[in-house]
């Protein structure tokens, strides 16, 4: 098998971390692995698989000899992504910077394989949440049609850095002990509470982690008109987002065909046991690839309607695993 040369950009941040667990577990055909960062993580030796590695400084000669580029997220892919495409290299981003751009593909393995064929050496990952509902949603709107969804989601402090991990068991400690709590992070205590703002308010009084999902999901689904409305949540959890979703349809579907139709999907896992009280949970569903889905249950309310609860691991499917799914199907279509 041919193998190919790989850079990994953040390499030492939660997902970057996340990245050299995967290609290992999916044993990615990696020839050279060459780890990059900033300034201030430069230099640092990292083990893995048996090796160690130095980590080297992102720049624009960092990426001669790479074909396929690795970036975790942050600024480094504003400033650098361009400067690994002109080095021959297919850059699969994990920021938000490229998400939107008409002549950069958004790619969902399991929905949209076929739009890695038109890239231009940028493919970008999309957001977490928008991942976990898009592979929920595609076979249901393969079935039925989607006319329109409502996502509430509630999302794990991980989606914030190992910085919301630490904020969220540090802030419990200082509750517990009675002492008085001040946020860093977040922009309210996280510990016993919620709070209903991810991201910066943007039109509308939406926050932009809300704009992504609607904007993203449409451009991975080719569904542009597709009505679709967000409220995302920050949840005192360490790990896996979660999604209460409502769906409606043009057409009828039944829970059971719903059930169906997601047992036989790619990427999905159905739990849906609700006598013996089996649904999907953060605290089962972390450091799986799969997307998790139960609850299924037609909505009352209107004709074609359904309900789902879905649940998957934000830093792996949400992240890490879809992007080295990506470099999988660039390899599969014979598109690098």
């Amino acid at each position: 098998m041919k193998k190919y040369n790989v850079a990994i950009v953040g390499a030492t941040g939660a997902v970057g971390q996340e990245l050299l667990k995967v290609l290992a577990e999916r044993n990615f055909p990696v020839g050279e692995l060459r780890l990059l960062a900033s300034a201030r993580s430069a230099g640092k030796v990292i083990s893995y698989q048996g090796q160690e590695y130095t980590i080297g400084l992102t720049d624009e000669k960092a990426f001669a000899g790479i074909d396929i580029a690795l970036f975790a997220g942050g600024s480094a892919s504003t400033e650098f992504a361009q400067a690994a495409v002109e080095a021959g290299a297919v850059v699969i981003d994990n920021s938000s910077a490229f998400r939107m751009h008409p002549e950069v593909p958004l790619v969902v393995p399991e929905v949209n394989p076929e739009d890695v064929d038109w890239h231009k050496g940028i493919i970008a990952n999309p957001n977490c949440s928008t991942i976990i509902m898009a592979v929920a949603l595609k076979p249901l709107h393969d079935a039925a049609g989607i006319e329109r969804v409502v996502v509430s989601t509630y999302q794990a402090v991980s989606g914030a850095g190992k910085e919301g991990i630490t904020e969220l068991t540090e802030q419990t400690s200082q509750v517990l002990r009675g002492e008085p709590v001040k946020p860093n992070v977040f922009a309210h205590p996280i510990a016993f509470n919620l709070i209903p703002h991810i991201d910066v308010f943007q039109d509308g009084d939406y926050t932009k982690e809300e704009w992504k999902m609607i904007k993203e999901t449409r451009k991975i689904m080719h569904e542009a008109d597709m009505r679709i409305t967000a409220t995302t949540v920050r949840v005192p959890v360490y790990r896996s987002h979660s999604e209460s979703i409502n769906i409606e349809f043009k057409r009828k579907i039944t829970a059971a065909e719903a059930k169906e139709v997601l047992a036989n999907a790619s990427g999905v896992i159905v739990i849906d046991d609700v006598q013996n009280k089996q649904y999907p949970m953060p605290l089962y569903t972390s450091d799986k690839d799969e997307v998790f889905v139960g609850r299924i249950r037609e909505d009352l309310s209107i004709d074609k309607g359904l309900n789902l609860w879905v649940v998957a691991d934000q830093i792996r499917k949400g992240a890490a695993t879809n992007a080295v799914q990506i470099a999988e199907t660039l390899i599969q279509r014979k598109r690098i």
